[in-house]
């Protein structure tokens, strides 16, 4: 199992999962943007910047400098917490795309991902998987329905762009390709 080419392997096809999902929040957004009268679309251009997600208190790297530095195994950490956010949020976006089963299976992926990158040494970052309180996260922000989905979705997208950056960074990083750029 630990041979490099499985890894890889397994490497991509967590980005590629990942992109998937990007990509399904954006198209999410946008047809849910689609669907809101020009009244309703005025209110929600005054929500944003994003104020904020449930996912804010995940210690991630801010910014490409830091995303650079950040060494394999913590992209890996922070990206398997990101998609564990959205464990139970996900049900509320409703099932046509599988998202919640999307999300189980690269979970699955990146903390076998994990295990190759710490190969038998123990795990320093255990105790940071304290669940969040995702439970009703974003049903409780008293924000109207309209609010609550789109911020829903827009924290969504957000998050899955993260995940994929640092899967993409991390999967570069260990193919020892000098140049990583974002």
């Amino acid at each position: 199992m630990g041979s490099t080419s499985e890894n890889q392997r397994l490497f991509n096809n967590a980005v590629i999962r990942v992109q998937h999902l990007h990509q399904l929040a954006a198209k999410m957004i946008s047809d849910f943007e689609e669907s809101l009268l020009p009244e309703e679309r005025r209110q929600l251009s005054k929500i944003f910047p994003l104020s904020f997600c449930n996912s804010d208190s995940i210690e991630a790297p801010t910014g490409k400098d830091e995303t650079q530095k950040s060494s394999v195994l913590k992209l890996l950490h922070i990206s398997y917490r990101l998609i564990e956010s959205w464990e139970y949020p996900s049900r509320i976006l409703g099932n046509p795309n599988q998202i919640t089963e999307k999300l189980a299976d690269l979970k699955v992926g990146i903390s076998v991902l994990i295990k190759g990158c710490l190969d038998g040494q123990p795990n320093m970052d255990d105790n940071e998987s304290l669940p969040l309180p995702f439970e009703d996260f974003y049903q409780t922000l008293g924000d109207s329905s309209l609010r609550k989905s789109f911020r829903l979705l827009a924290c969504f997208k957000k998050d899955m762009h993260k995940v994929e950056t640092y899967l993409r960074v991390a999967n570069c990083r260990r193919s020892l390709d000098s140049n990583c750029t974002l």
